[in-house]
């Protein structure tokens, strides 16, 4: 038996859509509700602390746990000014602007955080460089726990 394979790649990927029905979609709405932005930024902020603290427990030195909590604050502000901007253009229906708005508020937040970073010698005493990036990649990835640990989200296995 002989099978003929789609002429391009295109005709290959559209064969194996299956486009959801309303009840689909409204059960996978069920089982993946939205994650609050406001909730993440948080979460990252009492990780920042807690970092901090751990720091300064481990150490001993007050400047090593303001350096890890100025590197979480250079995670948060920039990630609260950009999910700030994006809630009050969340509006805009169309998408052309929507994705302009996005990149831009990305680049902002960007400049912050490396504005934040050049700055951090003149504002935290006996800066401690490691513990400022501990605190940065910590709080960066806390996104991630908040995702996986999300409440409301049904596993179906």
């Amino acid at each position: 038996m002989k099978t003929i394979a789609p002429e391009t790649e295109a005709e290959a990927e559209e064969s194996d859509f299956k486009p959801l029905t309303a009840e689909e979609a409204q059960q996978w709405r069920r089982r993946n509700p939205p994650v609050s932005v406001w909730r993440v930024v948080a979460g990252q902020a009492l990780v920042g602390v807690v970092v901090a603290l751990v720091a300064w427990l481990v150490t001993g030195k007050s400047s090593v746990a303001w350096s890890a909590g100025y590197g979480a604050l250079a995670v948060v502000i920039p990630a609260a000014l950009f999910a700030r901007g994006m809630a009050r253009q969340r509006a805009s229906a169309n998408v052309g602007a929507a994705m302009v708005g996005f990149f831009g508020w990305e680049i902002v937040k960007l400049v912050l955080s490396v504005a934040m970073l050049a700055a951090a010698p003149r504002l935290v005493r006996d800066l401690s460089w490691l513990a400022l990036l501990v605190g940065m990649v910590v709080t960066m990835k806390t996104y991630w726990i908040a995702l996986m640990v999300r409440s409301g989200v049904r596993k179906t296995d």
